[in-house]
């Protein structure tokens, strides 16, 4: 059974990668010309998706490139001193198995398990998708057409699967309130285990380094009172709104905002989106990851999601023998709650994220005082008092869909 897969970043392999383990012969399509190296921001792996990881053998080689982040220290516009959070302490709060990587370190390790086994086919795009009973006929933009049983969108917020199969993106998102925008910059702050950063209300910065990175990454967080006009290619104007957002703010912003993000070598900025779809399957094609489900960047744990999304999609389908009539309600069945509890934990998280006012600055700074001199067990007793679901990736079960598996030489299941 040939099943082709759009995109290369974190579902997709991980996604190829189990199909393969179950005996399909997967295609995996990619509109950057080779693996992406594009900068990249750090992500997190929560227990679910380090407990796939690890069956796929790959859990010593994500450790082995985690960012090293210990501490986070910031100051709240207008303040004086410092206010700093031990990281590890806050991680065992809302985790008890997670690592914090960089995305394009992770596509790296998931590319290299998985291209000796899987078609990968870079610097090309889905045109057309024709359905008929037998298969789905595949037009490409630079490639010959082709034939395959199955086709899976897995290329992120703005998927071009989703829009060739179920319409217009704006017809399933939700802005749910903010921005976020990420730049590679050198690390002249020399930082390698720490996020430094200012914060006031509304709007919040943060530069970090990593153990295994020779430059760093600036992080802007913002709320406006209404959603911007942009278009999501259009970088010049997203750095100009940039600089209106963060205009009069102290610390290293005007450096940021100056030479760093003229000379920035790569740049990211987009809403912070929810994808709110009621089903995302149609068909013979389904979607994984962000295609079908992000609950918002930089606030849902959609990479955690990714993950676990992708490992249940491929297992019902080996379930199901291949037949996506079972398999794909089933996949929707399975992570449906799961999609949910993220999508509201996101709204949430964005708005305790980035301060709305004086009162919730001086909320998160108690916050941070509190995670680092209480025993870690009170401290996830006060938090999920304070906010419902802040461990929901750790709550989630998978199924086991073992008895599928097919061996393979040289890497454990």
């Amino acid at each position: 059974m040939r099943i082709l897969i759009s995109g290369a970043s974190v579902a997709g392999p991980v996604l190829a990668y189990w199909l393969t383990r179950y005996g399909f012969a997967v295609t995996v399509v990619e509109r950057a010309p080779s693996p992406r190296k594009a900068g990249g921001h750090a992500v997190d792996l929560f227990r679910p998706a380090m407990d796939i990881v690890d069956r796929m053998g790959l859990a010593g080689a994500v450790q082995a490139r985690k960012t090293g982040t210990e501490w986070l220290s910031f100051l709240a516009e207008n303040g004086d001193r410092p206010h700093t959070l031990d990281v590890g302490r806050l991680m065992r709060v809302v985790s008890d198995r997670h690592a914090e990587i960089m995305r394009d370190d992770l596509g790296e390790i998931l590319y290299e398990a998985t291209r000796h086994d899987v078609e990968y086919v870079f610097d090309d795009s889905i045109a057309s998708l024709t359905e008929d009973a037998d298969g789905v006929e595949v037009t490409f933009e630079r490639g010959p057409a082709r034939r395959f049983d199955l086709v899976i969108g897995a290329d992120g917020l703005h998927s071009n699967v989703r829009r060739l199969v179920f319409g217009p993106e704006s017809r399933y998102t939700a802005w749910i309130g903010a921005y976020l925008a990420v730049m590679s910059i050198p690390n002249y702050l020399g930082l390698r285990d720490r996020i430094s950063g200012i914060t006031g209300v509304n709007r919040m910065v943060g530069v970090y380094g990593g153990a295994h990175l020779d430059d760093a990454r600036a992080v802007f967080l913002f709320r406006p009172p209404a959603e911007l006009d942009y278009h999501h290619r259009d970088v010049a104007r997203q750095k100009e709104l940039l600089r209106e957002q963060f205009a009069g703010m102290g610390w290293e912003v005007p450096r940021l905002l100056g030479e760093e993000l003229d000379r920035a070598t790569a740049f990211y900025f987009d809403s912070i989106t929810q994808l709110r779809m009621d089903t995302w399957s149609r068909g013979r094609v389904s979607l994984a990851g962000d295609a079908g489900y992000c609950p918002g960047p930089a606030v849902g744990g959609s990479t955690s999601l990714a993950v676990v999304g992708a490992y249940v999609l491929a297992g019902e389908l080996a379930e199901a023998g291949g037949d996506h009539t079972r398999a794909f309600p089933a996949y929707e069945r399975e992570i449906g709650d799961y999609v949910r509890r993220s999508r509201s934990f996101a709204v949430g998280a964005a708005k305790r994220l980035i301060p709305t006012s004086p009162g919730a600055l001086r909320t998160l700074t108690w916050g941070m005082w509190l995670i680092n001199h209480i025993p870690t067990s009170a401290a996830r007793t006060l938090t999920d008092m304070g906010a419902r679901g802040l461990r929901l990736h750790d709550e989630v079960r998978t199924k086991d869909y073992s008895r599928g598996l097919t061996p393979r030489t040289g890497v454990t299941g």
